[in-house]
This record gives structure tokens, sequence and C-alpha cells, in this order.
């Protein structure tokens, strides 16, 4: 008989220091990596028992590089995990040594219990008991111990409990406990406090167990008056979403199929699944996922440069390196699909722009249409040459194997970092870009290489050759092409930068 939790998910910022935590220091299983159900573009980590079991299971939602969110009224705040009593000295010891904040240990309901922060400054409260688990990993915590929530309706809340299995249990404080057959969710009245917002750091869920799809079926139409709801399949199990009377998102999850439906036992965790409604998507998205390293495996180990940035490695690199500038409202994943075309054995270094426009990203502040900020343009250029030292220096980039990519707002903005800082840039390709540059001081580009794709039909974009003449008028060795297509991208964009990359970068590679 299903019963108790099903699994906890989070939220990260960190894809490698949460898998460094979880896996590393935890010492938990990374069973599943996937593309969200909800967004493939979001990978989705998790984690449990060597098989996965229900109740053993902690997943991670992937927003990399985004802002921490904020505890409050209706959330789940904390996640427990059983760990035998006699460990909890062990732990502190590691804790310790891996230099992971905690507090304690003390006493919470009779029970030991450690309070561990992850990177992303989650509580993870290590709990002395003894709760086996179908298939435990040596020295880590064996299951879900329970969560805590956080509710200006600590009454509804509780009594809504009640549809998964939880009965009343010890009230200490503004904590009413809850228990099921197998483990406690601890109800938190918390009147006075601010809603809570998402970001890393703040969970997103708690999931219950539920027998079988008829289970969830029943659930829901036990629900028809209390309001929406939604089922979803999730391959590994079927699912209904619902709120409580507080607003905290809670999830009725089947036992199975389980995470051994697509991967042997022997095998769980080592192969990126996407959703089935998006495998014509398949390339793009492995380009665009964040990529890590477990414990034990090669890695790159990430610099403190002055713009955030993400690199994706092919299998087999030839020893280039494509920098990607991202449009209006992109990020530094946006161009990593086609420039995984137009360079296949390329290292892909993604960059994101620093300012911001109505809560867009941008590489450079605008007045109005059409008017930029000079002394922006000139500021933000100065700390792009700052970041491409330092990425060569820091990863090791071969400069001679170097090239850059930018689309529209990129693109404007690398050729201002090209007339701005001559050398930094000596190779680059410039989607839809026009001059944003007033009165650029003279400048030395006869070491410069720069295709300029144009659209015949772009009305986004005006002035087009305008940009391919200032940069030949310092001497820039300049390919301009229209092509017969619009602002966005195309098929033939691929084309003209594939042949152009490898004619200037193929005096350059191994034989």
């Amino acid at each position: 008989m299903a019963s108790g939790i099903h699994h906890f998910t989070g939220i990260t910022a960190n894809v490698q220091a949460n898998v460094d935590f979880y896996v590393g220091f935890l010492g938990l299983r990374l069973v599943k990596r996937t593309g969200g159900f909800a967004d493939a573009e979001q990978l989705h980590l998790i984690y449990g028992d060597e098989l996965g079991s229900p109740g053993s299971l902690l997943t991670f939602l992937v927003w990399e590089a985004a802002g921490r969110g904020r505890t409050g009224i209706g959330q789940v705040s904390e996640v427990a995990l059983a760990v035998p009593p006699a460990s909890i000295g062990d732990w502190v010891t590691r804790a310790l040594a891996s230099s992971i904040p905690f507090e304690g240990p003390s006493r919470e309901f009779a029970e030991t219990v450690l309070r561990l922060k992850d990177p992303d400054g989650l509580i993870v409260k290590l709990v002395g008991v003894d709760m086996p688990t179908p298939a435990p990993c040596p020295n880590t915590p064996t299951r879900l111990r329970g969560v805590t929530v956080l509710t200006d309706k600590a009454a509804e809340t509780a009594q809504f409990m009640t549809r998964f299995g939880y009965r009343n249990d010890e009230r200490v404080g503004m904590t009413q406990r809850m228990a099921s057959d197998t483990d406690i969710v601890d109800v938190r009245e918390v009147s006075g406090f601010v809603p809570s917002v998402p970001g890393a750091g703040v969970p997103d869920h708690v999931a219950f167990r539920a027998r079988d799809t008829d289970a969830v079926r029943s659930m829901r139409l036990s629900l028809k008056d209390h309001g929406p709801t939604e089922v979803h399949d999730r391959k590994y199990f079927l699912s209904l979403y619902v709120r409580d009377p507080a607003g905290i998102l809670m999830e009725y999850a089947t036992d199975g199929p389980g995470m051994t439906v697509d991967e042997a036992p022997d095998r769980l965790g080592q192969t990126l699944f996407l959703p089935p409604h998006d495998v014509d998507r398949a390339e793009d998205l492995r380009a665009m996922l964040p990529q890590f390293a477990l414990p034990g495996e090669e890695r790159f180990p990430p610099r403190e440069l002055p713009f955030i940035h993400r690199f994706n490695r092919p299998e087999n690199p030839d020893g280039t390196t494509l920098v990607l500038l991202h449009g209006t409202s992109g990020n530094e994943a946006d161009l990593m699909p086609i420039a995984r075309r137009i360079a296949p054995s390329a290292v892909l270094l993604g960059v994101r722009g620093r300012a911001t426009d109505d809560g867009t990203n941008r590489w450079f502040r605008r007045l109005d249409d059409g008017t930029f900020d000079q002394a922006d343009i000139r500021s933000e250029a100065e700390a792009f040459a700052a970041f491409v030292e330092g990425a060569v220096g820091g990863y090791g980039l071969d400069t001679n194997r170097l090239a850059f990519l930018g689309y529209s707002n990129g693109a404007n903005f690398l050729a201002a970092v090209i007339q701005l800082h001559p050398g930094v840039v000596n190779r680059a390709v410039l989607l839809r870009g026009i001059q944003v540059v007033e009165n650029p001081p003279a400048a030395a580009l006869s070491e410069t290489r720069v295709l300029v794709l144009n659209g015949r039909y772009d009305r986004v974009v005006c002035g087009a050759s305008a940009l391919a003449g200032a940069l030949r008028a310092f001497g820039a060795d300049v390919e301009s092409v229209e092509l017969s297509t619009d602002h966005k991208l195309a098929a033939a964009d691929v084309t003209e930068a594939a042949g152009w990359v490898l004619r200037k970068l193929s005096r350059t590679l191994p034989a």
C-alpha cells in the first residue's frame, strides 16, 4: 500500500554545485537526467537510492544563474532526510571537512536533527531516525523523513493533508506534525509572513505517493469542488497537481513505471532523456541544456568572470571555440543550437548580456528606439574585453582557434567591441547587426576578419550595410552577404557561417 512522500522538488541555480552536494557530499545516486516535461529547455535531475525508489527521491529543476527565491507563506520550506541516529556525529565531521554550513545538532520532536544548507541555501535536515529503503546507497541518507510547509491557514492545510493519508500527530509550538505510515509533514503556522517567491534555494513542491492511476483519478474526482487540478504523464509516474488552501503546490504521483523504465538499474542517470514531444528538437536541446560532471569525472572548473557564461562541449572537440552573444531577451544558451550546426566539433561558450530592458537581457542600454547609451556601450565593451582575456587565460582557450558569433543586439555589441578594443575579437560572424557606436575612435583592424549576414526582408534592422562599411574603413576584412530571409535566423545562415568559420580557422586546425 503506497503512502507518504513520493518525491521532493527544489530549484537550483548552479547544476555543478548541486551535483557536488547531493552526489558528492550526501552520497545519493543520480538516477535520472532529463529535459523538463513542462519546459524541455530546463534540465531536471533526480537523486535517490540505488533504484530511485519512491520515498527516496529528491529532484531539482535547473534554473542556471537564476536569482535566489524568497522563503514565505505558501511553500515547502525544508526537506528532511533520514540517517541512522548513530551517524549524526559523522555527518558533523563531514560537514566541517567539506565547509558545508550547518546548525546543530539539536532536538526536534524527540529526534536529533542536523540542519545543513545546500549551495543554493536550501535547508536540508538530517534526522537521526531508522527508516529503511529498498535499495540503500552505503553511508548516505536512506530516504525522505519529511518536509516542513509554511502556511497562514494551518488548520485548513492540516485538514487537506488527510487526503494523502496523513493524520494529526504531536504539536510543538506553532508546528503541527502530520504523520503517514512512513514519514511526516510538519505544518508550521506563519501568519504575517510575506508570500514566497520562486527561485533558487526555494522548494517548488512536494509529491505524495499514489498506488496507481486509478488512485490518481479518484483523487482528482474528490477535488472537483476544491479548485483547479492538472494531471500529467511524466513518463516515470503519472501525477496530479493541486494547491492546498494556502497555495502550497502539491503533487500526487504513482509509484510506477519508475526510474528503471528506460535504463537498466546499473546504468541509472547516465543518459540524458528528453520528453517524447520534443524528440524532433533533441540535438538542439542537448546543445542548450547545462552540462556537469559527476564526482570522479573530468571537469572544467568555473572561473569568476564579469559575465554569466556557459560552456557546451561536444564528445570529440576539435580545438576550436565559438563565443556566442545572444539577441535582445535571449540568454547564454539561445545560440547554441545554431552554433552546433555551424561548428559540430567546436566548444561553445555562451555569454549573457548584463543590461536589461523591461526585464529582458540586453548587451547595453538604449535610451529609446534607435538611440543607444554610448557611455554604457563603452563601459560594457571594456568589461567584455576583460571577460575575453579572463576566459582565454582561465580556460586555456586557443586564440588562433577562437571565433565570435553575435545575433541582433549581440551582433551590434560585438561590432562595438571590435571597434573599441581592437585585437580582442579577430574573427566574428555578425547576424543582423547594425552600427551602434557613435564617433568610433580610429582603430587598426587589419587582422580582423568579419562575416556580416543580413536579411533582404529584415524590417527590424536598417543600415546593415553601414556596419560593414564602418568596419572596412578601419581595415577589417569584411564579407557581407544578403540572404533571402528576414530578421529571423535561417538555414542559409548556417551554410554561410559554417563555410566561413571553416575557411578562417582551417589553417590552425590539426591535419
